[in-house]
């Protein structure tokens, strides 16, 4: 079985001091940056923007894993690109045009990926699964981090394995919300291959640690 991927989600961590946080996650065992981009449009919350995200990939030496939540993301595709996004995700409720957005994305030498909101039903990639690197399902409502972990995302993750697995698609699952020591091990048996945690990384009193018990958890 391969290995769990644990993607810190930068959203989480602390503004003021965030070359500090992005050189922890350089020498942790964590294998991604999660950042995520929001417009309060699409989402109700703003992030932060293209400044911020050129100045994380100055100093990032692990894959950059960049979640759009911004409304007509196909304007912005060779942006991300040009500043250093390795995975490029968007929402499949944000794109009219979800195929043509993932050739986009993988023409300007990205990986694609699409994201799910809680109500979207799994079913609704099926002609697209082929066609993408990465589905990043929201086990929260997207906006805010902190937020309580939705129980029915089990049973969502086991609908894309199982779409996954009949279509013979390269896809990895990625879950993005509440994810802990709690629920870890059993995403994982349902068929996460990327974890995404925020707060229960950078609240917790040692976040290296933090990231090494998550990886231990996922590789049981």
């Amino acid at each position: 079985m391969s290995t769990t991927l644990i993607a810190p989600s930068i959203l989480a961590a602390d503004f003021a001091n965030l070359q500090r946080d992005i050189e922890m996650i350089n020498a942790s065992e964590a294998d991604w940056f999660h950042i995520d981009i929001m417009d309060g449009v699409f989402v109700p919350n703003i992030s932060f923007g293209m400044p911020v995200l050129r100045d994380i990939a100055k100093h990032a030496k692990k894959t950059i894993d960049v979640h759009l939540m911004i409304v007509d993301p196909d304007r912005y595709v060779q942006t991300f690109a040009d500043l250093g996004a390795n995975i490029l995700t968007v929402h499949y409720e944000a794109c009219a045009h979800l195929h043509r957005t993932l050739q986009v994305i993988k023409a300007a030498g990205m990986k694609a990926g699409v994201a799910l909101n809680p109500h979207t039903p799994v079913s609704h990639l099926e002609d697209v699964i082929q066609d993408i690197d990465l589905v990043c399902m929201m086990s929260v409502n997207p906006g805010f981090g902190g937020q309580q972990f939705i129980e029915n995302t089990y049973d969502k993750v086991a609908a894309l394995k199982a779409l996954i697995t009949k279509k013979n698609a390269p896809t990895l699952i990625e879950i993005d919300g509440g994810v802990s020591d709690k629920n870890a091990a059993q995403l994982v048996q349902a068929g996460a291959d990327v974890l995404v945690a925020g707060s229960f990384i950078f609240k917790s009193s040692n976040p290296t640690e933090t990231i090494k018990e998550l990886k231990d958890i996922a590789a049981r």
